[in-house]
């Protein structure tokens, strides 16, 4: 008998005529008899173990080799192939330029903190090296076996310096004369000449030299840095092309013509070589006293922080390699030999210069909502109902058309929005600088450290400051990333809130190409909520508790946390449970554990995260009901979408922020619920169930972090992008 068993799991009568206190245990078992032994139970998994998570780093390359895989489809268009080719090659970039800098960095300070999967920086780096040279192998391996010739196929050559004819010399020549000589500055290494300053990512030649110049010096050695204001591919003109599109590199016209900078002397190698420098812009925003001309006086020494990867031409000898990694101070595991040139970003202007729409994808034409366009007055279309945009697949005009008829409006008395990128020429800065100018009250939250975007917001913010707006740039610490917009409107004598929260940036060009969701509404409680938002993020005070929007890094991640545990209890109960969230990365390890509870409990979830992902699906007693998938297609999939069950209420959360330490801790997010139901209900049709159904542009993450592309077999093959596009064009 088990010592565990309840007097109603007893066969019937032991319970009431023999009972057990203070009976000996001898006389309960029968003599001669061994007791029953019960099957060892194993321990609960410690759902912290280093083991249940993946590294985001090596994850992020893993993003990579996704990105790749399109430039390798058949399927794809030609010139969107090779477009897809230049995005892996400034990811990469991307990427050693802050990932691989900051654990440089750690690994120079000594500094042992490893993330919740375990590793070691400098283990990290080791294994990112491995993984960094297979992508870039297998990058060129594409661009020379597949890409140049397919693209020879439809008559657009890249030629090398072997096939020019006499005829493309002598304009190459020329042209070198005219165009280049003039602006290139040769140098001569010795010591008076030391090794120059090398920009990020800048075109270089390092030369040997045989013989004596002109002051009798033979050093030996020279570099040529390549100006960045010289294009990088030149289409040669038609009486010299031997068809309708061909180009030269300027790296190829240099090498040829490397000779005429050093008259008189022998050029015995030429090798083309660029360095990849630390681009993350450290400030301290404690002691500065302008943020904006602290960051702004930073920008110019991005471009020469410290080295942290070295690209040299195949054929490039051992001897001078280790030339160039001593003046850089780099090592051998730094050094990274490709065949072609040595930056494969300059490509892409291909992409525009030839004009093949067949080798295209087929021009987008947003639709424009049929809720504007049979309203005039959009603050009546909101007051209707709340209304959803769908980017890129309708239109981004609508918002660009609310914000410039409110700055032209008498009832409208303020203006209020974040701005995290918005591109050097929005027409929604110039219509808050218009509004400004007619007397509003116009508020920015301009966030000067949007990474890579920093001197087009320092722009922005003087162009708003001169215009008379009142600009802030977030909070001391931590990055304004919330996507708000705020109208502020008299009507029939009461001040009502207009209101936009999106998943992306007011940007209209990524609007095209990203896929996000904004949401208008004029909703009181999400009005004063954010009204809140703004008094906290250009005043001073205590956090405001908000009644529908949650914010970080105050409630966010654990409400989230909360909505998760919910689903975990519902389905203990026997509850119908299941979570579906898109968004770009998911990262935080509580966050993590709270999904890990929830498989353990049964509730179903899926996970569509288009890059970093660090959690474990598929893993036995963890993460069993976890399914993870990355969508990578056409448009960047971007935004942020959370569907709860919620005991059959089905809550619907539109983001700015992804699961990840810095969106909770670090930033200012926010998080709002979708209220209506129609709305709510489009989200779910267009924001999630394409995706889980995709079966040709879908990679499904397995427990060892490897990702395999979905196949449709014998199923109607799925594409989510396509679909929608469909869709909309119905």
């Amino acid at each position: 008998m088990d010592e565990r068993q309840t007097s109603a799991e007893l066969p019937a009568g032991t319970a009431a005529d023999f009972p057990m206190e203070g009976i000996p245990r001898d006389m309960l078992i029968p003599q001669g008899k061994p007791e029953p032994e019960l099957p060892p139970q194993e321990p609960a998994p410690d759902l912290r173990d280093a083991a249940l998570y993946l590294n985001r780093e090596l994850s992020i390359l893993e993003f990579n080799a996704r990105v790749l895989e399109q430039a390798k489809d058949a399927t794809t268009p030609l010139l969107e192939r090779l477009r897809f080719l230049t995005i892996s090659s400034t990811n990469l970039d991307e990427f050693f330029e802050i990932r691989v800098a900051g654990l440089k960095q750690q690994v120079a300070f000594k500094v042992a903190h490893t993330g919740a999967d375990g590793l070691a920086p400098q283990e990290t780096l080791a294994r990112i090296g491995a993984q960094a040279r297979e992508i870039v192998r297998a990058q060129y391996e594409l661009l020379n076996d597949v890409m140049l010739p397919a693209l020879e196929q439809q008559k657009i050559r890249l030629l090398k310096r072997a096939t020019w004819n006499t005829a493309q010399q002598r304009w190459i020549k020329r042209y070198f004369g005219q165009e280049v000589l003039p602006v290139l500055t040769p140098m001569g290494l010795d010591p008076a000449h030391p090794f120059p300053r090398i920009l990020n990512k800048s075109l270089n030649f390092v030369v040997t030299l045989e013989g004596a110049d002109a002051f009798g010096r033979t050093s030996g050695t020279a570099v040529v840095q390549v100006p960045r204001s010289l294009p990088r591919l030149i289409r040669l003109p038609k009486d010299v092309a031997g068809g309708p599109y061909d180009f030269v590199l300027l790296s190829s016209i240099v090498h040829a013509q490397v000779g005429e900078l050093f008259p008189g002397m022998q050029v015995l190698t030429c090798h083309q070589f660029r360095v990849t420098r630390n681009s993350d812009l450290w400030v301290d925003e404690e002691e500065v006293d302008d943020l904006l001309k602290a960051i702004k006086g930073e920008l110019s020494s991005r471009n020469y922080g410290d080295a942290v990867r070295l690209e040299v031409a195949v054929d490039c000898s051992d001897d001078t390699a280790q030339f160039l990694l001593e003046k850089f101070h780099l090592g051998p595991s730094d050094l990274y030999r490709v065949n072609g040139p040595v930056n494969l970003h300059r490509l892409a202007a291909m992409h525009e210069m030839v004009e093949r729409a067949d080798l295209k994808y087929p021009p987008l034409a947003p639709r424009y909502p049929k809720r504007f366009e049979q309203e005039p007055d959009p603050f009546q279309v909101v007051r209707q109902a709340d209304v959803l945009l769908h980017h890129p697949f309708e239109s981004f005009a609508p918002l660009v058309e609310l914000v410039r008829l409110a700055a032209q409006d008498p009832d409208v008395l303020a203006i209020k929005q974040t701005l995290y990128r918005t591109g050097s020429e929005s027409p929604l800065v110039e219509a808050l600088i218009q509004a400004a100018r007619n007397g509003k009250e116009v508020a920015a939250v301009v966030e000067l450290r949007a990474r890579f975007d920093e001197a087009a917001n320092i722009d922005l913010a003087t162009k708003l400051q001169e215009a008379g707006a009142k600009v802030v740039y977030g909070v001391v610490g931590y990055k304004a990333h919330a996507k708000l917009l705020l109208i502020v409107r008299r009507e029939n004598g009461y001040l009502r809130h207009y209101v936009h929260l999106g998943t992306g940036n007011y940007h209209a060009g990524t609007a095209r190409a990203y896929t996000d969701f904004g949401l208008l509404t004029c909703d009181k409680d999400i009005g004063e909520d954010v009204h809140r938002l703004f008094l906290q993020l250009t005043g001073l005070g205590r956090v405001a508790r908000l009644k529908k929007l949650r914010q970080s890094p105050f409630t966010l991640q654990r409400q989230l946390i909360a909505l998760i545990d919910d689903e975990t209890e519902h389905a203990k109960q026997g509850k119908p449970a299941r979570i579906v969230a898109k968004m770009n990365a998911l990262s935080e390890p509580r966050i993590i554990q709270a999904l890990y509870r929830a498989s353990q409990a049964g509730v179903q979830i899926d996970l569509i995260v288009r890059g970093i992902c660090c959690l474990r699906p598929g893993v036995p007693r963890v993460s069993e009901n976890v399914r993870v998938r990355s969508i990578i297609g056409r448009f960047l999939e971007h935004s942020r979408v959370f569907h709860f069950e919620a005991g059959g209420e089905k809550r619907v959360y539109l983001a700015s922020a992804d699961w990840m330490q810095r969106n909770f801790f670090s930033r200012v997010e926010v998080l709002f619920p979708v209220l209506d139901e129609r709305v709510k209900q489009r989200v779910i049709v267009e924001g999630l169930e394409p995706y889980l159904t995709d079966n040709t542009q879908a990679w499904m993450l397995a427990a060892d972090g490897k990702y395999k592309r979905a196949k449709p077999g014998s199923a109607k093959p799925r594409t989510a992008q396509l679909e929608l596009l469909e869709r909309f064009a119905q």
